[in-house]
């Protein structure tokens, strides 16, 4: 029997900033909003997941269950950083493909309000010299030692590789926040819609050099859904679902192995190399086979890094990837056509899925005004600090009615 896995339904709110709706009012929204997609009842669907990093311990699945439908089906919980929805589109897959159900519902969602930029912390001013803590330090070593700052590290890591490599300087990490903003004047479900000038980019304020404010993605709330399904039940569904269904042809998620460099700065390259070579072997293609890619540009900086873990441009040339338009919307390889975190927004549980419904919506060809033309393979990359890189290609029906 085959093991394949198909996305059926998707959907995702505007992402904002929501005063008077929580994290149940936004999963509510786009789990319905999924399941009218794939034509179906919340009846049908046979088990739940639900991505969701602030409250993570208060049971949002089954508080969901309460707003969209008690059913009594299995219904799970799932936080992992930054990877948290694409967490729990591989958990719910897992389900599936284990034969526990044929049918599932995976919901991302975070509200996170106007949270300033998540991970700075003040210093520890206080003179106390008794070794305390992990390590035995008798002092922060944050900005002595490294950092774990999320600015900081990314910066950090974006101007290790511009003094490894040629042609990567500040202009070339502005160039992705530039051709960002630019894409998400087109997504009406973008945070943003204001394309600025590479010159504005660059003169905005500087929050950790060369990441500049408009090189940094904002905190916001929303919340993303898709329906699952097993091969066996997409066969028994009407010719219109079997046309618009998206295959999962990978799922992978790993984790960052140990480097000497790990007390100073977190090393995202290595996570997301090592999830990139396992989906493509999984898929059975390579880099050169994607039509569009979603990838985690928190910062404008991990953008240009991405390029060159996922295998999109030759080792170091990251720099001349941008340069000559490879990412751009009309590109080789488009990159980040919804606006990307930088402009899009980035409610932390929601991000794994959105990514997802944006490949989707491409691959399925309704994408209105920012449509890749005849997209048929797309990839969706997230990086959670920790480290955890999550990735899963997707591929247009061919064979499904």
């Amino acid at each position: 029997m085959s093991d394949d896995v198909w996305i059926i339904g998707a959907a995702m709110t505007p992402f904002g900033r929501y005063g008077g709706k929580d994290v149940i009012d936004l999963a509510s929204e786009a789990a319905q909003l999924a399941l009218g997609d794939a034509g179906l009842s919340v009846t049908e669907i046979q088990v739940l997941v639900v991505g969701n990093v602030a409250q993570a311990d208060k049971m949002v699945a089954q508080r969901l269950q309460q707003q969209i439908g008690q059913t009594g089906i299995p219904a799970f919980n799932v936080a992992n950083a930054c990877a948290t929805g694409a967490s729990a589109l591989r958990f719910a897959m897992s389900e599936i493909r284990a034969g526990n159900a044929d049918m599932g519902l995976v919901v991302g969602v975070e509200v996170m309000g106007k949270a300033g930029l998540i991970g700075i912390r003040p210093p520890n001013r206080d003179r106390i010299f008794e070794p305390a803590g992990r390590y035995g330090a008798v002092m922060s070593v944050e900005g002595l030692l490294g950092t774990g700052t999320m600015p900081g590290i990314f910066a950090q890591l974006g101007v290790e590789y511009a003094g490894q490599h040629d042609g990567v300087g500040a202009e070339q990490f502005a160039k992705v926040a530039v051709k960002n903003h630019d894409n998400s004047a087109l997504n009406p479900l973008a945070q943003y819609r204001k394309r600025y000038s590479l010159e504005e980019v660059m003169a905005a304020p500087m929050i950790s050099w060369p990441n500049t404010n408009l090189m940094c993605c904002p905190t916001g709330d929303g919340a993303a859904a898709v329906v699952v399904c097993s091969a066996a039940r997409l066969r028994t569904m009407d010719p219109d679902t079997r046309r618009r269904a998206v295959k999962i042809s990978a799922s992978a998620i790993q984790t960052a192995p140990w480097t000497e460099g790990d007390a100073a700065l977190p090393d995202i390259n290595a996570a997301t190399r090592l999830a990139a070579a396992a989906a493509y072997e999984a898929a059975g293609i390579g880099p050169s086979d994607l039509d569009i890619v979603e990838l985690h540009d928190c910062f404008a900086t991990a953008e240009l890094l991405h390029y060159d873990n996922l295998g999109l441009c030759e080792p170091g040339g990251a720099g001349d990837f941008i340069d000559s338009g490879g990412p751009m919307r009309n590109g080789r390889t488009p990159v980040n056509v919804s606006g990307g975190l930088l402009s899009k927004g980035h409610p932390l549980g929601a991000t794994g899925v959105a990514g997802v419904f944006e490949v989707v919506t491409h691959l399925r060809a309704e994408a209105g005004d920012r449509q890749v033309p005849d997209a048929k393979v797309g990839l969706a990359h997230v990086l959670g600090l920790g480290t955890v890189a999550a990735i899963h290609v997707l591929e247009r029906a061919a064979n499904a009615a």
